[in-house]
């Protein structure tokens, strides 16, 4: 064997001794980053699950305050409506013209920022200012006072009894719904009925008293104004209403499910429940289903105006109707608080009881790339056999992530 192969050999088994060298070196090395990694990574986890625990308690203090706030407001504005309603009838209709001016806004912020801002272009709305328009600017106009009439006792006064909305002092947006369909029927009662001034108003001086008020001369006017003229002006809000949310901003709509519109809450309400209305929807197929809810609400809208007709000419049937309307409002809130809250909070008890595992695999997988990127961080310059290591270990991750 010559000089130089004995050279070569000699620095061969030098470098072989120092690759075993540097490979358990390399081992240990990694060992240790990734031990410190993991303590690190622990100890940040438990100081954000601290954080998180403070802000979630936070929260839940803030929400009770703003429930308590509520509730206090609530039932003294709902005391005040009250003493107004006896005290001072003619009151009432300024009160309501208030609070309209106060509570929708108000909702359209907040149904603005959950993307439920399509809601505000319901029948509800658009009945609701045209009562706010004749109340401040037409309060003497007879006939379009029994076109306010018929929709305050008729779709909306029903809606209310349909949809279940409940008086729940606690919750701002229940209390909104509420108003919106129940004040209207009760300030057309207080005009209809309580308030002196506004009935002698519709007899002027030196003109014989009618037997009944106001514009019942005839069965056909009074058919025409609490009937299809109302029904016509529906027509109108339901083809504009059309235009809007299925034509104009369909794309909108379609491309963002968290986007909300009465037509596809009740759809998957309906659906979920698997009820009537679910089945008779789709009578027609499931293509056509939004027409068959324009059919069933026009349907509805048409049964409830008419049954306005004979809750105008009777003083107990109306008394009877507003008493209907309260005690449903009432029952179903406190359905809501006895039965449907405590099932809130179970359930939320149990996701926050859920929401607390150990250590998954995918917090795993995330502390071994941690260990990766600080070696390469802290050698940028890693070659050899533990460059080798380092792609062997990313290899067994991603078959691990990919199993």
């Amino acid at each position: 064997m010559s000089i130089e192969d004995e050279k070569m050999l000699s620095n061969g088994e030098i470098m072989e001794e120092s690759n075993g060298e540097t490979k358990g070196t390399f081992r240990k090395k990694l060992k240790d980053r990734s031990k410190k990694v993991a303590e690190t990574k622990e100890m940040t986890k438990q100081i954000l699950s601290k954080h998180a625990d403070k802000i979630a308690k936070r929260a839940e203090e803030h929400e009770r305050f703003i429930n308590k706030v509520t509730y206090l407001l609530s039932v003294l504005g709902f005391g005040t409506f009250c003493f107004l309603l006896g005290a001072r009838p003619q009151d009432v209709p300024y009160v309501y013209c208030l609070l309209y001016v106060i509570f929708v806004p108000m909702r359209w912020i907040y149904y603005r920022y959950k993307k439920w801002h399509y809601y505000l272009l319901d029948f509800c709305y658009y009945a609701n200012t045209i009562f706010v328009i004749m109340l401040l600017f037409f309060p003497r106009n007879e006939k379009f006072f029994m076109i306010c009439f018929a929709f305050a006792e008729g779709p909306l006064a029903w809606a209310l009894i349909v949809w279940r909305c409940s008086l729940v002092f606690n919750s701002f947006d229940k209390i909104v719904s509420v108003f919106i369909h129940l004040l209207p029927g009760l300030v057309y009662f207080t005009i209809r009925w309580w308030d002196p001034a506004f009935f002698e108003a519709m007899h002027p001086v030196g003109t014989p008293r009618r037997p009944s008020w106001p514009y019942v001369e005839s069965k056909y006017n009074l058919w025409t104004w609490l009937f299809l003229v109302p029904l016509v002006a529906y027509c109108l809000w339901q083809a504009l209403y059309f235009l809007i949310v299925d034509v104009l901003r369909r794309q909108r709509i379609v491309k963002d499910p968290e986007v909300m519109t009465s037509y596809r809450e009740l759809s998957k309400k309906a659906q979920k429940a698997n009820n009537v209305w679910w089945r008779l929807s789709g009578v027609l197929g499931d293509q056509n289903r939004l027409l068959m809810y324009i059919v069933l609400q026009g349907i509805f809208t048409v049964a409830t105006m008419a049954l306005a007709v004979p809750i105008f000419l009777s003083y107990r049937l109306h008394v009877i109707f507003q008493i209907l309307k309260v005690s449903a409002t009432i029952w179903n809130g406190g359905n809501f608080l006895l039965e449907v809250m405590p099932r809130q909070y179970v359930m939320k008890e149990k996701k926050r009881s859920e929401g607390k595992p150990g250590q998954t695999l995918a917090d795993q997988a995330i502390s071994q790339e941690e260990v990766i990127q600080s070696c390469k961080s802290s050698d940028p310059h890693i070659t050899g056999t533990n460059q080798n290591h380092l792609t062997e270990l990313e290899n067994s991750m991603e078959t691990n992530n990919s199993s």
